[in-house]
């Protein structure tokens, strides 16, 4: 008894790589992002997808939309999968970021930093395995999407392959990418990493 994950990132907004939002709201796809989300929605056009959970954040709300829509079935909200919580560093740009030596720690050991006010990687991880588990029980021998963010997908992928949170920058998830995982009593296998549709 097996369950697929597609793990998808939300397509990409006009702060992508400068500002990090986490979950600033107001932060939509702009659009190349919403081009993305098209093209998204038709790569599942033939997939049997038993459930569409997204993060509660606008970007990835607007990314399962189409999804959704092709499908023909609802989308659920799961805060579970939400952004990572950076407290008093949401909205700051990353160069203003690069001289907090703060930061410096929580990019060099996510395992054992806090970001301030926010929550530790270990604690995101927590919650997104956590809900796919929960998932594992409902969705049995079927395939779901979850929409979410970068850091979240790295830390439940991060555990299912077994490896450490610190090996989180070893993962690329690019935007509006798919990594697909199958998880079941057994163990789990990555099927596919960041697979992104061609334009």
């Amino acid at each position: 008894m097996t369950t697929t994950f597609f793990l998808v990132r939300h397509a990409i907004h006009d702060r992508v790589g400068t500002v990090l939002c986490g979950r600033m709201a107001g932060v939509h796809l702009g659009s190349a992002g919403r081009a993305q989300a098209e093209r998204l929605a038709h790569r599942f056009a033939d997939e049997s997808v038993a459930g569409i959970y997204t993060s509660p954040l606008e970007r990835a709300l607007e990314t399962a939309q189409p999804i959704a829509s092709r499908l023909e079935q609802p989308f659920q909200v799961c805060d579970a999968i939400s952004e990572i919580e950076f407290g008093r560093w949401s909205g700051m740009n990353f160069e203003a970021l690069g001289r907090d030596p703060l930061w410096s720690s929580w990019n060099a050991s996510r395992g054992t930093n806090r970001a301030p006010e926010g929550e530790t990687m270990l604690e995101v991880q927590g919650r997104i395995v956590g809900a796919m588990e929960r998932m594992r029980g409902r969705y049995v021998d079927c395939s779901i999407v979850l929409v979410s963010h970068s850091d979240v997908i790295k830390a439940a992928l991060l555990f299912y392959l077994g490896m450490p949170i610190d090996a989180y920058a070893r993962i690329e998830v690019e935007p509006a990418s798919v990594s697909t995982l199958v998880v079941g009593e057994w163990g789990s296998k990555l099927l596919r990493l960041n697979e992104v549709v061609a334009a």
